[in-house]
């Protein structure tokens, strides 16, 4: 398990996230922070088909790596965790303190790199990324952070595309029926403006066992019929057939 060590990603990510995404991602904010059951991903899971948050979840010390304009974190706090959001842009930041005072939520929000947290070892009962830091940032270094900052017997939770899409999806298009990468050596992937990061399974396991993390599920996510929702990276009928994005659910021993 090896990686190239380059930090350039952040930057880049955090440029991409302030001048362009933030502008399309923000609109969306209030949706999700109105939900009443959480829906995760592209096609909206719902947390009962899901169960994505743990059942004694009240209480929990949380933190969401990559918040984004944290609607996760608004999540566990209506369920009566603990959270903290850490995310590299200020503007998606910003739409979060907004909506925290539209809907009354409040928790921290921390400028910050969720490869490097500014808490203490042990500060944490939950550690959860819904396409935030687990897409993201380099899983070299965030899995092991969240190692770090997890009590023993917390919780990692998290959500990114799966490596089947990222195979299927060119540097642009849409996914297809044709392999466009290879497997062996797959992790970063280059947009120009943007770069995200996806494992191979094997390679995800060895990574997550390395840091002390006994996986307990791996769901993969077929897109619902009907549904009328497509993005430009992936539509409703690739994702049907097979799986776009995943979420995985992992303990840490002791």
């Amino acid at each position: 398990m090896t990686h190239d060590g380059h930090t350039d990603h952040l930057e880049q990510n955090r440029r991409y996230w302030d001048d362009q995404a933030a502008a399309w991602h923000g609109p969306l904010a209030r949706d999700h922070w109105a939900e009443v059951e959480p829906r995760w991903g592209l096609w909206a899971t719902p947390e009962s088909q899901a169960s994505v948050l743990p059942s004694d979840i009240a209480g929990m010390r949380a933190i969401e790596l990559g918040c984004g304009t944290a609607y996760v974190s608004a999540w566990l706090a209506r369920a009566g965790a603990h959270p903290v959001g850490i995310d590299l842009s200020e503007q998606q930041l910003s739409t979060a303190r907004a909506m925290q005072a539209e809907f009354g939520i409040d928790f921290p929000l921390v400028l910050g790199d969720a490869e490097k947290v500014p808490y203490e070892d042990d500060s944490f009962d939950l550690a959860i990324s819904e396409y935030g830091a687990s897409l993201w940032c380099d899983p070299y270094r965030w899995i092991p952070e969240a190692a770090r900052l997890l009590a023993p017997g917390g919780r990692l939770v998290f959500m990114r595309y799966s490596p089947l899409f990222a195979l299927c999806v060119g540097p642009e298009g849409s996914a297809s029926t044709s392999l466009s990468r290879t497997q062996f050596g797959l992790t970063r992937l280059n947009g120009g403006n943007n770069v995200q990061f996806v494992l191979p399974h094997g390679e995800t396991l060895r990574l997550l066992r390395s840091c002390g993390f006994v996986v307990e599920d791996l769901m993969e996510i077929q897109a619902p019929r009907p549904t009328e929702r497509d993005y430009s990276e992936v539509s409703a009928d690739w994702a049907r057939q097979w799986p776009s994005e995943e979420i995985w659910k992992a303990r840490l021993a002791g």
